[in-house]
């Protein structure tokens, strides 16, 4: 299974670059990166990681309910050269450059925390994010480049180090930057940041060296996932695992199955029209990303977007459970997932699920979701934070304590039927996809027809992210319907959505036309031209995940 695979570690940039895609110049970039280490570090790097971003194909807003996406990762990605240095008196101190120059340098040292008192002691600030044994700032009020360096160094501080030896301490370390994956795409930067920066700390301090571990101890990339998920809840974002799953286990030239439910699974599938020894010649499905040039920072207003449509499909769920008569314990935060499986009968321990009763289940929850509608609702779906309480069977103190005080949210009512509505129908939409892809690489289905399946489903996905996740944003949903008219089979938005990237199914003989009538209908491309249109809006292959270059001493 693909989670359970180790990362890789290349000691061949020849082997690194065949798994990477064709379409970027990934030797230069490297290559620039390593000199650069050594000019401004005096040394060369003892490696590089790297974590691209992904683009998800459908199956927005519910991997944080456990319900399977469908992503790829794309070719742009996040490069970190970095190497221990030699500094005694700084255990652990970390020098962090970036090659762009709007990132100015950044030094910080983890302090370890003999014993932690309630935060807001004096030896624990109020506003710091702390974890058992150690301490470092992350100001979530102002988010800054750094912040997610420091959320991957948590990540490997508190696995690898806080329950050791206390006069253990990680190494110190040099990191350099660069990125070709826009922040605030939708491409998930974040994520891809936080993956590279995990992984560069575990290599700096000889963790991913098999020499060094015990077989129960390597690191896989299904517990790289899980720490990284971790590691992004302390910037701020209740992240369902999707970006960090497509980021570290994808491969190249597939799309990626991930599931959550009951356990993370992932599982590569073909997409329609591969060049192969049996299909020769068949053209491509090939997908476009286009920048709304609409930046969404998924943490700086996680309370009134990504973050309260965590809790509203939570508080739904419960909701839901109560309603159809399951049992829900008292503090327990059941998912959407979670109620379809009770429904079901389905086992929550178990090691798979059977795709087939699954899509009866939600064929079902399309009709049991009706009872969240508000009674005698038509336009106005919404519920008050005091109906929500007296919904949820909960007192107002204890429903809070659950559901609020962990995560900041803002909003004067909840739309909990909408969410639930769009979770259920946008998770019956993946299945259909993948049952598509699969179909097509098994049979000879016309390439036309299943290009146009897959598309449909694309643009049911879109009206739903509009309509009742509430996910888009006016440019984005003017792009997707640009991109319909400019030959698309379908297009939706990508990624948390309030703006970031659209990504649209194109025949691979119409990209070119396709960029042009993009360009010329689409405002703020129209003055764009080179390397300026080529960051904002193009085609891409799916590439391989997180990945580690050794240098060779």
């Amino acid at each position: 299974m693909a989670a359970s695979l180790p990362i890789p570690i290349f000691t061949n940039l020849q082997d690194l670059y065949q798994n990477l895609g064709t379409s970027l110049n990934h030797a230069e970039r490297w290559d620039n990166l390593a000199k650069e280490f050594v000019s401004r570090f005096g040394r060369k790097p003892a490696y590089i990681a790297r974590a691209p971003g992904r683009v998800n194909l459908i199956g927005e807003h519910i991997d944080y309910q456990l319900f399977g996406v469908f992503p790829a990762a794309i070719e742009h990605d996040i490069l970190i050269a970095c190497a221990p240095r030699s500094s005694p008196e700084q255990p652990g101190n970390v020098v962090a450059d970036n090659l762009h120059r709007k990132y100015t340098r950044q030094t910080f040292t983890p302090t370890r925390i003999p014993t932690l008192g309630p935060v807001g002691t004096e030896d624990v600030p109020k506003d710091a994010v702390h974890v058992e044994g150690w301490h470092l700032d992350i100001d979530k009020t102002e988010l800054r480049w750094e912040s997610y360096v420091k959320a991957g160094y948590y990540g490997v501080l508190n696995h690898f180090f806080a329950h050791n030896d206390p006069n253990a301490h990680p190494i110190p370390v040099d990191l350099l930057f660069t990125g070709s994956v826009p922040a605030g795409s939708g491409l998930s930067s974040s994520a891809a940041m936080v993956v590279s920066s995990t992984l560069a700390f575990l290599a700096v301090n000889g963790l991913l060296d098999d020499n060094n571990q015990k077989p129960k101890d390597v690191i896989t990339k299904g517990s790289l996932v899980q720490i990284a998920v971790e590691n992004e809840k302390r910037v701020g974002v209740n992240s369902g695992g999707m970006d960090q799953a497509s980021s570290v286990i994808s491969l190249a030239n597939s799309a990626l199955y991930v599931s959550f439910f009951p356990k993370l699974s992932a599982q590569p599938i073909p997409l329609p029209g591969s060049n192969d020894a049996r299909n020769p010649g068949v053209p491509s499905a090939t997908f476009i990303c286009a920048n709304s040039l609409v930046v969404s920072d998924k943490a700086v207003h996680a309370k009134t977007r990504y973050n309260l449509r965590v809790v509203e499909t939570l508080a739904a769920a419960r909701i839901l459970a109560v309603r159809l008569g399951l049992h829900v314990g008292p503090r327990e935060k059941l998912t959407l997932r979670g109620v379809l499986a009770r429904l079901m009968g389905e086992n929550e321990d178990g090691d798979e699920v059977d795709e087939k009763k699954l899509a009866e289940g939600l064929k079902r929850m399309a009709t049991e979701v009706e009872c969240l509608r508000p009674e005698g609702a038509t336009s106005e779906l919404g519920v008050t934070l005091e109906t929500m309480v007296e919904w949820s069977g909960m007192g107002d103190e204890a429903f809070k304590d659950v559901y609020l005080s962990w995560v900041d949210v803002e909003a004067t009512h909840f739309q909990l039927y909408k969410r639930a509505k769009h979770v259920y129908e946008e998770a019956m939409r993946v299945l259909r996809f993948r049952e598509v892809c699969l179909d097509a690489a098994a049979s000879s289905t016309s390439e036309t027809s299943v290009l146009e399946a897959l598309g449909s489903l694309m643009n049911e996905s879109q009206e739903s992210c509009s309509a009742l996740c509430e996910c888009t944003c006016p440019e984005i949903d003017e792009l997707t319907r640009l991109a319909r008219e400019a030959g698309a089979y379908g297009s939706r938005v990508t990624g948390a959505g309030w703006g970031g990237c659209t990504v649209s199914l194109v025949d691979a003989t119409q990209v070119d036309s396709f960029i042009a009538k993009i360009k010329a209908s689409y405002g703020p491309y129209k003055d764009l031209e080179g390397d300026a249109l080529r960051e904002v809006i193009f085609a891409t292959k799916p590439s391989s995940g997180a990945c580690v270059y050794k240098f060779e001493d």
